[in-house]
């Protein structure tokens, strides 16, 4: 059982921005494994996990302890060892690298994800494909830019605010790469849909905050520390995520394993 505890909530702004830095250094990290070839073992749930994935937590860990001391921190491959922390109103989810089977398939789909959440929703979050060189964040509002790995990050005026649109008479979907399911294609079907394409990693919410789509259902298991940096971005950008009954989906769900969802680009749209 994970115990709660109450600590003070960081300015959203500021988070997104230090998740980002962090997010760009632990993306270098990844970048290095990722061409000299990464060593690989199966975790006790049988999901894959590279020593890419293991430098890159520890770097953000780091980071955060430094930044944020105090702020619990739920982390996939801590949380893999058995590290789960006490969890209460304000916390940080760490998935440090999104998207394994993409790294390993070398695709370039896979992204490195930190969110902090309050009272149940992502208030900020960061989201990097360092492979693509792109990043997303989202605080009070949401942006996109172009940075290498490991490079310093261009302050918030320099990267291109973005929003979700409103939606078309003809929506474009998103379904995951690996993870696609009968339920998906059934809702899919409910919908005009004009176009679905597939992606990898939470690369799908930042494509909806861009206004390049409008919906992503998921009715398979996923993690918080999955999908709730995109979240934070989506959200920033205008967009929701909502839960099966159609409500904003809340994390802090002990042993943070979610739900079905859809994130959808237009609020009206939501169902």
């Amino acid at each position: 059982m994970v115990s709660r505890t109450t600590v003070h909530r960081p300015d959203p702004d500021a988070a997104a921005e230090m998740f980002a830095q962090l997010a760009l250094d632990a993306g270098a990290a990844i970048m290095r494994i990722y061409q000299q070839g990464a060593r690989v073992r199966l975790k006790a749930d049988a999901s894959p996990v590279s020593d890419a994935d293991e430098a890159a937590e520890a770097i953000i860990l780091a980071g955060l302890a430094r930044a944020m001391p105090g702020v619990p921190v739920v982390a996939e491959e801590s949380v893999a060892k058995g590290q789960t922390p006490a969890a209460g109103e304000v916390f940080v989810l760490v998935d440090p690298l999104d998207g394994t089977r993409e790294f390993l398939d070398r695709n370039g789909e896979f992204t490195v994800n930190i969110a902090l959440i309050a009272h149940g929703a992502p208030v900020a979050g960061a989201v990097y494909a360092p492979a693509l060189g792109r990043l997303w964040t989202g605080g009070r509002e949401a942006r996109a830019a172009k940075v290498a790995p490991g490079a310093v990050l261009p302050p918030p005026a320099a990267r291109k605010p973005i929003r979700a649109r409103p939606a078309p008479a003809r929506l474009t979907a998103l379904a995951s790469r690996s993870h696609r399911d009968p339920q998906t294609d059934a809702f899919l079907a409910r919908l005009p849909i004009a176009e679905s394409v597939t992606a990898g990693s939470s690369l799908k919410f930042c494509r909806i905050a861009e206004g390049l789509a409008d919906v992503y259902p998921r009715f398979g298991p996923t993690m918080e520390w999955d999908i709730a940096a995109g979240d934070a971005v989506l959200r920033a950008a205008g967009g929701v995520v909502v839960d099966a009954a159609g409500a904003p989906f809340v994390y802090g769900k002990p042993p943070f394993r979610n739900g079905p969802f859809v994130a959808w680009g237009d609020r009206k749209t939501r169902s």
